[in-house]
């Protein structure tokens, strides 16, 4: 609930008439806004020398997963007879 102090005439008025950004109105970006460091840039390279790493690894692995994990039909064995002594 609003308080009786509560004006929303006046509070729309305050907001419409506050000055714009001394910076030639560009939204409060100042003249660094777009560059990235140098630091920036070596980040961003070791990111992408370890997903290399990544995908060259996880490559070996699947290289390594059998087609199907269910065992072959000649590969169970037969019921052997029991050896009576």
């Amino acid at each position: 609930m609003l308080s009786p102090d509560f004006d929303l005439g006046n509070t729309v008025a305050f907001v419409a008439v506050q000055p714009s950004n001394t910076n030639n109105d560009k939204g409060g970006q100042g003249e660094d806004f777009g560059k990235s460091s140098p630091v920036g840039l070596v980040l961003l390279i070791l990111f992408f020398i370890a997903v290399f790493f990544l995908v060259k690894s996880m490559n070996k692995h699947l290289k390594r997963v059998p087609a199907s994990f269910d065992e072959p039909a000649e590969a169970k064995p037969a019921a052997e007879p029991e050896k009576k002594d």
